[in-house]
């Protein structure tokens, strides 16, 4: 709070602002016309980027008439709320791009699975959307004469190949890894082939989860599968019962991008009536699939582009690496047919160019939000299933207590897992160590058993041969006793 005197003509804002920074007390002389009178302004000092502050109009004084200086007995009045007008530049504007110096230094990850049938083109689709050769041609492994089982009539288990690369793009680094589901419906016996895919999902999600438990949780790494380019089967009819059983298994863990492969096989009107098709099925099935969000803060534009995304699921894609002449001169990647060039990059022919658009350059963000609410559902109903009860509350405050419990019920459960699994590992190592130590008292038993009968043989031999010498000692002494001689 500072004193000053008020003045008939008192001087510009800015000048009292700069005369109050260098001194505390503004003092004046005053003239003979005028009165001297006492008044309290607060002021605060401007910023040092030409921040500038407006104060509060003083209280003017009566002229010719003189006001008793305030004692320091007497109560200060209130002062007035001084309302402030930012006039310079501050610079909280560029928050979005200290993020994006943020995201680019970090980098980015994606992580997407394909699964589908042998001959899908998945390799194919996946180097067109790198515009890179992360597959080689002919890569795709085909079964062994042996990989079928005669014997059990099963398959054998599915593989998924795994491939991690790094895309830099204009300074911004992808970190992308392709899951690649081999084995996939291409045996007789195709019952729970989707199994192992399942298992895949559910352990990223568990170790995301034990991640989660560690500290600190900054430096988790996010294996989680984003997005899963399900691939079917040109075959213009209704999608098949394998199909159909894997999509219902997955649509609750992954986000569905479904693909027709070799659109190129079907006429314009059979694609349309095999999307209608398909669209019944996963409504009638109840079958959730990745459809971009629309958001009321989204311009016209962007809108009109998410409607256009929207009217070509399921994706009817042609996938070719090859690089075709048209007929003009312009080389484009397609594939040539005595009847014209079907080109994999014209929306006319394919609808690559849309996949590509949702899957990287619209909504990749979107797909790892959705992924995280996947997460969060399979999460809840784990815990519901060890018997951990989760009070709807914790949406809506953060209890520690309930934190903490959770955290003491997740750590118990895994040690009374860790116990069971020690316990079962120790009885199976009792047991065969038991197996072992009766083999070794069996073969003793053995061996005992045939030293014993050895002497016995032994002993019954050498007492029939002592029996033999005996008798014989006998008649040798009764042969040669001399006579007896009588003497007078």
């Amino acid at each position: 709070m500072a004193e000053g005197i008020a003045v008939e003509n008192a001087q510009p804002a800015s000048e009292v602002s700069a005369s109050i920074r260098q001194e505390n007390m503004i003092q004046e002389t005053p003239t003979k016309e005028s009165a001297t009178s006492n008044s309290t302004a607060e002021y605060d000092n401007a910023s040092s980027d030409s921040s500038q502050f407006v104060e509060a109009e003083n209280e003017p004084s009566e002229p010719n008439e003189e006001q008793p200086v305030a004692s320091e007995e007497q109560v200060e009045p209130v002062p007035k709320i001084i309302r402030r007008r930012l006039n310079g530049y501050v610079g909280f504007s560029s928050l979005p791009n200290q993020w994006h110096r943020r995201c680019v230094r970090k980098g980015f990850s994606f992580n997407v699975m394909l699964l589908g049938e042998s001959g899908s083109g998945k390799a194919t689709l996946v180097n067109m959307l790198l515009n890179q050769d992360l597959y080689e041609k002919c890569s795709t492994p085909y079964l062994d004469d042996d990989a079928f089982n005669e014997d059990t009539n099963q398959a054998p288990c599915v593989n998924i190949e795994k491939r991690q690369t790094e895309v830099v793009e204009n300074g911004v680094k992808l970190r992308l890894e392709v899951l690649n589901v081999q084995g996939f419906g291409d045996y007789i016996n195709n019952g729970d082939c989707w199994q192992p895919v399942v298992k895949e999902i559910e352990s990223r999600f568990d170790d995301y989860l034990d991640a989660e438990k560690r500290l600190p949780r900054s430096a988790i790494e996010d294996n989680r599968i984003h997005a899963c380019i399900f691939f079917i089967q040109p075959t213009g009819h209704c999608l098949s019962q394998l199909e159909l059983e894997t999509l219902k298994t997955l649509s609750d863990k992954v986000n569905l991008i479904p693909i027709i492969c070799k659109a190129d096989l079907m006429t314009d009107e059979e694609v349309n009536v095999t999307k209608e098709r398909i669209l019944r099925e996963f409504q009638k099935e109840g079958i959730k699939i990745f459809v971009p969000p629309n958001y009321e803060t989204d311009d016209d534009e962007t809108k009109a582009e998410n409607a256009e995304i929207i009217s070509r699921i399921p994706f009817a894609v042609v996938a070719s690496t090859d690089v075709i002449e048209r007929p003009d001169g312009h080389k484009v990647r397609g594939r040539s047919y005595p009847w014209g060039i079907v080109e994999v990059d014209n929306e006319d022919h394919s609808d690559f160019c849309k996949l590509r658009q949702m899957l990287i350059r619209t909504h990749l963000e979107e797909l790892k939000e959705k992924t995280h609410v996947l997460y969060e559902n399979y999460r809840t109903e784990l815990l519901l299933s060890r018997g951990i009860s989760q009070d709807v509350t914790v949406f809506r405050e953060i209890n520690p207590n309930a934190k903490l419990e959770e955290e003491k019920a997740l750590h118990e459960e895994k040690l009374r897992n860790m116990t069971k699994e020690m316990k079962a590992i120790f009885a199976q190592k009792v047991a065969e160590k038991e197996e072992r130590l009766k083999q070794s008292e069996r073969e003793l038993y053995d061996r005992h058993h045939e030293m014993k009968m050895a002497l016995e043989a032994q002993k019954t031999e050498l007492m029939e041969r002592k029996a033999r010498l005996v008798k014989g000692t006998k008649a040798t002494h009764d042969h040669e006793k001399p006579k007896k001689r009588f003497f007078k």
